[in-house]
């Protein structure tokens, strides 16, 4: 049984899987990682969400303000041996619900080209491509999301 758990970074499993994810970033992003790795600090997240398998974490996802109304999806990922289950929709769903518990109406999140998983998941949960933005507005291997939070849930 999946069990989901809202935290936040300083949490120990989720600093475990985002080095997990941070050493696959570095081989899938190649020489634009240093590039990209600049803007996933997990210092100063507060809202984390984690799911376990058997007490064992197996996928997170974090959101963080981006701005007003705003919450910018941050550090998804899942273990390999638990891919292609639903986790990372069930883990997007929850930082959804949250963004919503908190006010928040709309949801925004970059990804690179070349994580076509994650690009899938994302238009498979409703997000739209948008204009890159912030920091991505002039990144070639940037692709950008968002989805309106409102009357979603």
């Amino acid at each position: 049984m999946i069990k989901i758990l809202r935290t936040d970074s300083g949490n120990q499993d989720f600093i475990k899987l985002v080095k997990h994810l941070d050493a696959y970033l570095k081989e899938k992003d190649g020489g634009d990682h240093s590039f990209y790795d600049q803007f996933n600090k997990i210092d100063k997240i507060k809202y984390v969400v984690i799911a376990y398998r058997d007490g064992e974490p197996m996928a997170c996802g974090a959101i963080k303000e981006y701005g007003t109304g705003i919450m910018e999806i941050k550090r998804m990922y899942t273990s390999p041996a638990s891919r292609g289950k639903g986790i990372a929709s069930n883990i997007l769903t929850e930082l959804e619900i949250w963004a919503t518990e908190l006010a928040y109406k709309k949801c925004i999140l970059e990804t690179g080209i070349r994580q076509l998983e994650a690009i899938k998941l994302y238009k498979k949960n409703g997000y739209q491509v948008i204009p890159n933005y912030g920091q991505y507005a002039k990144i070639e291997t940037s692709v950008c999301f968002q989805k309106d939070m409102i009357h979603l849930f």
